[in-house]
C-alpha cells in the first residue's frame, strides 16, 4: 500500500507552499506566542485537511492563492483544537513530541490555542464569498458541542454506539467533509460536485476517528506519538468499548474494571482493561464498520469527473482506513 508521501507526490509543490504558509501565518512578534505556535506546527502532521482542499479543488478552476486561503484557516482550526483537547487530556505527549502544555503550562497553551484560531479567522477574510465563512463557522461550533459532548459523556457506559457517532461527526468528520466541499467550492465547481465532496469527507471523517480510537486501543506508543488507552484513562469511551460491553459475558468484568480506572482518575494500570477489549471482538467490529464507511466515500466520488484528483482521494480513503499510524 502506497503511504501519503506517495500520493501526496503530485500536489508536492503545492503541499510544501501551504506549510510555508502555516509557517508565516502564526508567526507573532510575541516571543513566547511564536515558539509556542511553531513548536506545534514543527511537530508535524498528516496535513490531511489542506489536501483534501487541494485536490477538491481541482473540480474546478483550480489557483493555488484561492485554495491556500481555505487550506490553511482549516488546518488551523485544527491544530488549536488539539492544543486545547491536550489540556482537557492532560496529555503530555503528541506525535512523539512534548506537548505545549507539557513544555509551558496549560494556561500557555489555551491561550496558543485561541490564537492560532483568530488567525484562522484573519486568513479565511480573504474569500469573500459568505457562505464560505458560515459553513466554517457552523462546523467550529459543531465541533465545540462534540467536544462537549465527549466530556458528558466520560466513563458513562450506557451510552449508545449513536452517541459515539454523532460525536466523532461532530468532534472529527465535520471538518474532514468541509475541508473537500470548500476546497470544491472556492475553486468554483458546480454545486453538485461539491456536495458530494462533502458526502465523501464526512465518510472518510467518520473512518479517520474510529481508526484513531483502535489504535489507540491496539498501537504501539511509537506508533502513535502517545502511550496506548489514553482515552480510557480520560474517561472517553470509543467504539471498540462499546462493541465489547454489548458482550454479556465480558460486560460485568470490564464495567468493573472501568469503574476501577475511574476511581483513580486514570492513573492506574490498565493493561488488563487493554487485554480484555483486544481479545473480546470489539476491536474487529469497529475496523468492519470503518471499512463500510470507505465504502460510502468511495461510492460518493460515483459521477465525479475521471480527473487524477479522483484517483487520488480514492487512495486517501483507502490509506487512511487501514493505516497503522
Amino acid at each position: 500500500m502506497k503511504n501519503l508521501l506517495d500520493i501526496y507526490s503530485r500536489k508536492k509543490k503545492d503541499v510544501a507552499a501551504i506549510e510555508r504558509e502555516l509557517e508565516e501565518s502564526v508567526y507573532s512578534d510575541h516571543t513566547m506566542l511564536r515558539e509556542t505556535s511553531l513548536h506545534l506546527l514543527k511537530a508535524g502532521g498528516k496535513r490531511i485537511r489542506p489536501v483534501f482542499v487541494l485536490l477538491s479543488g481541482e473540480f474546478g478552476a483550480y489557483k493555488l492563492e484561492t485554495m491556500k486561503h481555505i487550506a490553511i484557516p482549516l488546518e488551523l482550526i485544527h491544530m488549536a483544537t488539539l492544543v486545547h483537547d491536550d489540556v482537557i487530556d492532560d496529555a503530555h505527549t503528541r506525535r512523539g513530541q512534548l506537548t505545549v502544555r507539557s513544555k509551558w503550562d496549560n494556561r500557555v497553551a489555551m491561550y496558543t490555542g485561541d490564537y492560532i484560531l483568530a488567525k484562522a479567522l484573519g486568513v479565511v477574510t480573504k474569500i469573500a464569498n459568505p457562505t464560505v465563512h458560515q459553513i466554517m463557522s457552523k462546523a467550529m461550533v459543531e465541533m465545540c458541542i462534540g467536544e462537549m459532548e465527549q466530556i458528558r459523556f466520560f466513563f458513562n457506559s450506557e451510552q449508545t454506539v449513536r452517541d459515539y457517532l454523532l460525536r466523532i461527526k461532530r468532534k472529527t468528520a465535520l471538518l474532514i467533509a468541509i475541508s473537500c466541499q470548500l476546497g470544491a467550492m472556492a475553486s468554483e465547481a458546480p454545486d453538485w460536485i461539491s456536495s458530494k465532496l462533502y458526502t465523501f469527507g464526512y465518510n472518510v471523517g467518520m473512518t479517520f476517528q474510529i481508526r484513531d480510537d483502535i489504535l489507540d486501543l491496539c498501537g504501539t506508543e511509537k506508533q502513535i506519538g502517545k502511550p496506548p488507552g489514553s482515552d480510557i484513562k480520560q474517561g472517553n469511551i470509543t467504539l471498540p468499548v462499546l462493541f465489547a460491553l454489548q458482550d454479556p459475558a465480558l460486560k460485568p468484568a470490564l464495567l468493573q474494571e472501568l469503574a476501577r480506572i475511574q476511581q483513580h482518575d486514570g492513573q492506574t494500570d490498565i493493561s488488563r482493561f487493554l487485554d480484555m477489549i483486544r481479545s473480546s471482538g470489539g476491536v474487529e467490529r469497529a475496523s468492519a464498520l470503518s471499512q463500510k464507511y470507505i465504502q460510502r466515500a468511495i461510492s460518493a466520488l460515483e459521477g465525479l469527473p475521471d480527473i487524477r484528483a479522483k484517483k487520488d482521494l480514492v487512495e486517501i480513503a483507502y490509506f487512511i482506513g487501514n493505516r497503522s499510524y
